[in-house]
């Protein structure tokens, strides 16, 4: 499966977890909900993936973390806020040049229509 395949799919789920679920709650609950209706399709994902960071040849466990990374090609970083700012764009960009994955969509679930809170960030296309 492809990339864009794969975020045609999470925009679905954005849109069906959004609309049972609402704006305002906590990013954790977004996350289980988005990750079991992962589950329902058998995609294979990874929760609050660890991020390294190469220096040189020195290796560094810094705490940096993923909320979802979808199939090893897409990474979601999840959000509910009042507004997103430029530095969680430059965030999911980092991630993704720190992990070598392609595209990335930042959605922030405190929005009256969740569409208007996804953002995809691309690294290198």
């Amino acid at each position: 499966m492809v990339e864009n395949e794969i975020t045609k799919i999470l925009v679905d789920i954005f849109i069906k977890v959004h609309t049972q679920l609402g704006p305002g709650l906590l990013e954790s609950v977004y996350e289980e909900a988005i990750c079991y209706e992962l589950e329902k399709r058998r995609l294979k994902h990874k929760r609050q993936q660890g991020i390294a960071v190469m220096y040189d040849n020195l290796k560094m466990d810094l705490g940096f973390r993923a909320d979802i990374i979808v199939e090893d090609k897409v990474i979601i970083e999840i959000k509910s806020i009042e507004l997103l700012a430029p530095v969680h764009h430059k965030i999911l960009l980092t991630y993704l040049k720190l992990t070598n994955i392609k595209v990335g969509l930042l959605v922030n679930f405190n929005v009256n229509l969740v569409k208007d809170g996804i953002v995809r960030i691309v690294n290198n296309l």
